[in-house]
């Protein structure tokens, strides 16, 4: 089996399968999600339980065999697996619906945040903050839209006092700094939907070279997955053809907030003097009062 093989929807799924297998009812939502992924990744845990003929326990059940707390938890994954399955125009076909776009979207992004909240584990923050704090020097890699969550990731640590860079702006940069990349690093890999083949192939040879790696997406390929020592999934759907990033914004303010609680006396330092280089510079157009 090759490796893009290996990250087709119905291989992540069978993957997640108990080694026994799953049986009886529970065997009958495994076949619908595998034969009609579309309906089973916009559908309620009630609508999944009519098609399939069971309730809803069911339905929960299922999901919790396969490593999810609830129907919410896998459909969220499902989902964002079968929309990197289409093409942008597909995307947006999938979106089309009643209503302000605007308005739509807004809702979804508040949606998204809400379920991040209830699903984000703090500590996997505190893991990734740490490794920075302690890291040689950190390297987020992001590109296209994403650069816009890595460029604020690395802008604000860089704030807190910790040697951060993004690298945003093409594959000869990012080869070429992945070439120093050792031991003692951090490589931060953000990319969502589809993925960027250079961000999966950047995680990979960072980690050979014995770098700590991160990564946060909204669906992992298993290539990148088994790069990363932890994973943060982000839901990233938007309302038109391009994900969201909304929630992979939030997540980057998290970890900045986390990284400068790591150490308060040094990023209280950097902060300082990087006030003292602003006036310096005579870069704000509001300053702060003199005491």
């Amino acid at each position: 089996m090759t490796e893009r093989a290996a990250d087709s929807f119905e291989d992540w799924l069978r993957e997640r399968l108990p080694e026994r297998g799953l049986r009886g009812k529970a065997a009958v939502v495994v076949e619908l999600l595998l034969s009609q992924p579309r309906r089973a990744s916009f559908a309620s845990a009630g609508e999944l339980a009519q098609v399939a003929g069971v309730n809803v326990a069911t339905v929960t059940r299922t999901a919790q065999a396969l490593g999810f707390a609830g129907w919410p938890a896998l459909q969220l994954e499902l989902r964002a697996r079968y929309l990197s399955s289409l093409s942008a125009g597909q995307v947006a076909a999938e979106h089309r619906g009643t209503g302000s776009p605007s308005s739509r979207s807004l809702r979804r992004d508040l949606d998204s945040l809400a379920l991040l909240n209830r699903r984000m584990d703090e500590r996997v923050l505190l893991t990734i903050a740490q490794a920075v704090a302690a890291a040689r020097r950190t390297v987020i890699v992001a590109d296209g839209s994403y650069a816009a969550v890595g460029l604020a990731l690395a802008h604000n640590a860089r704030l807190a006092g910790y040697p951060v860079a993004a690298v945003t702006s093409g594959d000869a940069e990012l080869a070429n700094t992945v070439s120093t990349v050792a031991a003692g690093d951090v490589l931060i890999a953000i990319s969502f939907w589809r993925l960027y083949e250079s961000t999966v192939l950047a995680a990979n040879e960072a980690g050979s070279r014995g770098a700590r790696v991160f990564a946060i997406t909204d669906a992992a390929s298993p290539a990148l997955a088994n790069a990363a020592e932890e994973v943060v999934l982000v839901p990233a759907e938007g309302e038109a053809f391009f994900p969201s990033l909304t929630a992979g914004m939030a997540v980057a303010q998290a970890l900045v907030a986390q990284l400068a609680a790591v150490d308060p006396a040094r990023t209280g330092a950097s902060i300082e003097a990087a006030e003292a280089m602003w006036a310096k510079f005579g870069l704000l157009h509001r300053r702060p009062a003199t005491p």
